[in-house]
């Protein structure tokens, strides 16, 4: 028997913007290219408004 939201479930989109950041398993953070935490950086933060990653939904089923 197939949940029934899996008829439905769709690939999530892919997004057009890069963001400037990466994240770091190890720190378990997203970090710049330099090396520094991404959640430091006030300009980053002030133009973007966030630094979410989505590590934590493609983790745990339980989101």
């Amino acid at each position: 028997m197939q949940p029934f939201a899996l008829n439905y479930a769709r690939p999530a989109a892919e997004s057009e913007v890069m963001a400037p950041y990466v994240y770091d398993t190890g720190l378990q953070l997203n970090v710049l290219s330099d090396g520094r935490i991404a959640a430091h950086d006030r300009a980053l933060l002030r133009e973007l408004g966030t630094t979410t990653s989505t590590a934590g939904s493609k983790t745990h089923f339980d989101d």
